[in-house]
């Protein structure tokens, strides 16, 4: 197998999302293959790019109509692979940055609420009802609280053991166990396991939502799904973390 071919894949997210793991992430890696030898394009470029071109695609969402709806599914996913390759690059190169990881975190959470945003106006629109916006806005919320409720988790328990993500980190971390080194019924294994993180409703499973409902021009009954599975997923893990700090105290008082 080429050796540059190789360490590209090394760079490959082992704990990638749904869509991402199987279809975004290694389009990234071909794409790299030519981008990591171009010295003036840097991962905080392409997180930039990946940015700009997000905000393209809402602008033809949000214009309407089959032909903009489809350049908007093709430009999400443009997006969704170039947020892919600015962390593969990185890790290539060896230049991963604290400050690039916020900046590509912080460039998601705003891409989300674009694009939902723009589709829940799009469908008001198509239909004069105000309830695709309510949907958006619903699912922008909860999903924006996933986060939240984690990064508050995090802080609380980091404020009490220092090497509390060093320890989550461990635990979480397993070999990738497919790829181009490995044969064809262990790639199959892989991907067969891959398909139960559809469930996880996360932003890997949105590319394919908002493209799939742009395409067919099935906007409304995508957000129905959207905002359904962040309202259950928002409340289900702040409730989690919530335990998980509550047990956590509870042992810390018992030593």
């Amino acid at each position: 197998m080429n050796q540059k071919f190789a360490r590209l894949w090394d760079t490959k997210n082992t704990n990638d999302e749904w869509w991402s793991s199987f279809v975004t992430s290694p389009l990234a890696i071909g794409a790299n293959y030519v981008a990591v030898d171009v010295k003036w394009l840097t991962p905080d470029r392409i997180t930039l790019l990946s940015f700009v071109v997000a905000i393209v695609s809402t602008i033809f969402i949000v214009q309407g109509g089959a032909v903009n709806f489809i350049i908007a599914a093709v430009l999400i996913h443009a997006s969704h692979v170039l947020d892919c390759m600015d962390g593969q690059m990185a890790r290539y190169r060896q230049t991963s940055s604290v400050l690039g990881s916020y900046i590509d975190r912080l460039t998601d959470q705003i891409q989300v609420t674009l694009w939902f945003g723009a589709v829940g106006y799009a469908a008001y629109l198509q239909s004069l009802d105000i309830t695709p916006l309510i949907l958006a806005f619903v699912g922008v919320c909860f999903y924006g609280l996933r986060g939240y409720a984690k990064y508050v988790a995090i802080h609380i328990e980091m404020s009490r053991d220092s090497g509390y993500l060093e320890k989550v980190a461990k635990a979480t971390c397993q070999p990738a166990g497919a790829g181009p080194g490995f044969g064809f019924i262990a790639n199959l294994r892989w991907f067969l396991a891959e398909q139960k993180k559809v469930l996880a409703f996360d932003e890997g499973v949105f590319i394919f939502m908002l493209s799939l409902a742009l395409v067919l021009d099935i906007l409304t009954p995508m957000l129905w799904v959207f905002a359904a599975s962040q309202l259950f997923y928002g409340l289900q893990r702040s409730w989690q973390h919530g335990r998980q700090i509550s047990r956590d105290q509870t042992l810390l008082v018992q030593k």
